[in-house]
């Protein structure tokens, strides 16, 4: 019995029967919602302004792995910590200054990767801010005095070269002997001085001292401390938050992987009837354009295409569409056809003197749709990763954030050399649960409308 003698209640009734296409459909369905959330939460506008604009991510950590590895890592990675308020103003000597204290605690047991301050001034003339650090054991180390210049001022207090040689020589008079391990400067403040790369857990602090006489209203500042886990999938290496990429790679692939799938089959199932149905002339080149078509390399000329022109990725699924569309299911659709063409019903139409239009449109190609549809949906993991690979190798869209343009980037920096795996596994596992639930619906289609493969 075939989809068509069950109906579209049936088919769905028989589909359920099958777990892998209840699990299919469970997946197709989170990734659905993704793609809605990814539309109506970050349009695209703002998608691409933010994937593209490097500094709108600054107050993120770089390289930062998602929070979920601390449960596998057997140690508590730092998260980033964020300091700021108003400071007060404090006279010395004649002269006020304003002073800036941030107190925190710190009970991780790694290193943070960077600290920067942030300061935002509306006074005119510049100044100076000098920076101190306090440690639990009550070691006071001094960070460096800047200069700040009026807007806003970003100081790198871990890229300081003097900085970092002088906390040097400050943990080897502490430990009384140099250390068998590299010195930085993150490394410097958090160090327990037992001779071993141990953090110093407790409560720190960092103080500010403005020399100026501005108020709260001209000066504000901020202490970050990036830390090594970010989020629920971690950052790349210009800071940025990856789950943009996963989540708006999301409608991006299966809009493209279900429209080029839809229309490359549909297209090819009416070309097919067409040269079926006509034979002749029509026939015949139909079938030549189509051998030439499967000759024709298509990934190399698609290659070339998107190499020299840098198109976007609905100019993309045009030119995927134009190089598929006289593909090898068209000789197998056609032999199909041909078979139809003999039937009974058909004659009977000829009869009544139907035009050859109708008899394809209305009787030929809705007989042959129930054993297509299995091969659209078992195409679309084909164009999923048509379009990744694409992306993979930098010639797909260069504006969107895609699962593709991930995994480039990745394998661009280095991303399993330096250990940075969730880099690589998120996009990747996003791509196999797409194909993976789309093959399990075509699958199962497939044992529906061919009595041949149904499970006893």
């Amino acid at each position: 019995m075939s989809s068509a003698e069950f109906g579209l209640k049936g088919t769905v009734r028989e589909l359920l029967r099958y777990k892998g296409a209840v699990l299919g459909l469970a997946i197709i369905i989170v990734l659905v919602s993704i793609s809605i959330y990814a539309v109506v939460a970050i349009p695209y506008d703002k998608a691409v302004e933010q994937w593209r604009e490097s500094g709108y991510w600054i107050k993120n950590p770089k390289n930062a792995a998602p929070e979920w590895i601390n449960y596998f890592s057997g140690k508590k990675l730092p998260k980033s910590i964020y300091l700021s308020g108003e400071g007060k103003v404090v006279r010395d000597g004649g002269r006020s200054k304003l002073v800036f204290e941030y107190s925190f605690g710190y009970y991780y047991d790694d290193f943070p990767s960077e600290i920067i301050l942030f300061v935002n001034s509306n006074v005119t003339r510049s100044f100076y801010l000098k920076a101190s650090f306090l440690r639990p054991d009550g070691d006071h180390i001094f960070l460096g005095k800047y200069r700040i210049k009026k807007g806003e001022n970003r100081i790198y207090v871990t890229n300081k070269l003097d900085l970092e040689a002088s906390l040097e020589k400050h943990v080897e008079e502490r430990l009384g002997a140099k250390p068998n391990f590299s010195i930085t400067i993150e490394k410097a403040l958090f160090l327990a001085y037992t001779g071993k790369q141990e953090v110093l857990k407790g409560g720190y602090k960092i103080k500010l001292e403005a020399l100026t006489n501005a108020t709260n209203k001209d000066v504000s500042c901020e202490v970050v401390i990036y830390g090594k886990v970010h989020g629920l999938t971690g950052t790349d290496h210009l800071r940025r938050p990856l789950s943009i990429a996963l989540i708006w790679g999301t409608p991006v692939a299966l809009s493209f992987g279900i429209t080029a799938a839809t229309l490359i089959v549909l297209m090819q199932l009416i070309i097919a009837t067409i040269s079926a149905w006509f034979g002749g002339r029509v026939d015949m080149a139909l079938q030549r354009v189509t051998e030439v078509y499967m000759v024709l390399p298509f990934l190399p000329t698609l290659i070339m295409i998107s190499l020299f022109y840098r198109i976007s990725i609905w100019t993309l699924l045009l030119v995927v569409i134009a190089l598929s569309i006289f593909g090898a299911n068209v000789k197998t659709m056609r032999a199909l056809a041909m078979q139809i063409k003999t039937y009974p019903y058909i004659e009977a139409a000829q009869a009544y003197g139907a035009s050859s239009l109708r008899i394809v449109f209305l009787y030929m190609i809705p007989k042959m749709l129930p054993p297509v549809i299995p091969s659209i949906i078992l195409s679309v993991p084909d164009f999923v990763f048509l379009e990744a690979v694409l992306s993979f190798f930098g010639l797909g869209d260069p504006l969107l954030p895609t699962w593709g343009k991930l995994l480039h980037d990745a394998l661009e920096n280095g991303a399993l050399y330096k250990g940075l795996y969730y880099w690589v596994l998120e996009p990747s596992a996003l791509l196999v649960l797409t194909a993976f639930s789309f093959a399990q619906i075509g699958l199962a289609l497939d044992k529906i409308v061919n009595p041949r493969l149904r499970e006893i």
